[in-house]
């Protein structure tokens, strides 16, 4: 049976809910109460098939696939100055997890149509989330759609289901061991992961939120439309919770550790298949992570949202 040529979409309802937590990572508080109006969201991760009719109709070349600018990296090396995108590799054993180079590595030839390298296509893949898009594909994409990015507060509002401040999408105990609930890492990050995990699935794997949502819960990360900063507004002294509320504008979303990468940030939501609880336990609806709008990686995906009409 032929696929959609772009997912369903399901409802959310106009909602005041308690973004961010106060319980988990900094960058997640602090926690306060936000309005959104109602909206539409895909039900899936946009698919590798979704994303080739995208570029069959338009002619589209993603970011990893152009030519690369030497003066856009400076100091790099000559052979990394080629198309491609970070790809994950397992290491062969136990290592030290504060250094995230081990398991990361930039491979020429990496892209949408070449998950894990040049040697690797899509086939068997169709259904998994598109991966290795940066920031402005996925929006070519919604464009293409007639749809948009979600903003954070949008994609968090969906991620809870309808359950306001709950650590998962499912509630607040973890995952218990007699259920799989969602594709985050089980086993020993990142070296040995468990059968069926470690690496992308076909979406809607595992069963929906209470918005009947997959997803919203690891597989792969999701880019939303709002610039990143290190912690959310502090809204005590107001009176009312912020409706719609935005990022702050891109002058902040750089990175001051790292002052040589003048390259801005927007929030991914969501987790990915590599969110250990050992290591990052972001596949909460709470958690929020910067990311380049240049780079995307072999755990980065989206969906996209629709205007409810009327609204």
């Amino acid at each position: 049976m032929e696929t959609q040529t772009v997912s369903e979409v399901r409802h959310i309802p106009s909602q005041t809910f308690t973004m961010g937590s106060d319980r988990h990572y900094r960058e997640e508080g602090p926690s306060h109460r936000v309005a959104v109006d109602a909206f539409a969201i895909e039900t899936h991760q946009v698919t590798t098939e979704q994303f080739a009719r995208f570029v069959r109709d338009t002619g589209y070349l993603t970011v990893a696939e152009r030519p690369l600018d030497p003066a856009d990296f400076p100091g790099a090396p000559a052979e990394n100055l080629q198309p491609g995108s970070m790809v994950f590799t397992p290491t062969p054993g136990p290592v030290d997890l504060r250094h995230l180079s081990q398991w990361w590595t930039w491979t020429v030839g990496a892209s949408w149509q070449h998950p894990t390298g040049p040697a690797s296509t899509t086939t068997g893949r169709e259904r998994h989330p598109v991966v290795h898009v940066a920031h402005e594909d996925a929006a070519a994409y919604a464009r293409w759609a007639g749809r948009s990015l979600p903003t954070e507060a949008q994609w968090e509002a969906a991620a809870r289901g309808g359950l306001d401040h709950t650590d998962f999408t499912w509630g607040d105990a973890p995952e218990p061991e007699s259920a799989a609930l969602a594709n985050f890492w089980h086993g020993d990050f990142p070296w040995r992961a468990e059968p069926g995990y470690g690496a992308t699935t076909v979406v809607g794997s595992f069963a929906s939120n209470g918005y009947g949502l997959y997803d919203m819960a690891g597989n792969v990360w999701e880019w939303t439309a709002d610039w990143y900063s290190d912690r959310h507004p502090d809204t005590a002294e107001s009176c009312c919770a912020p409706r719609n509320p935005r990022g702050p504008d891109m002058s902040q979303s750089f990175d001051s550790r790292q002052p040589q990468f003048q390259v801005p940030r927007k929030v991914i939501k969501g987790g990915s298949f590599l969110c250990a609880d050992s290591y990052c336990r972001r596949y909460r609806p709470a958690a929020r992570r910067p990311q380049m709008v240049d780079t995307g990686m072999s755990h980065i995906g989206f969906r996209c949202v629709a205007a409810v009409p009327g609204s």
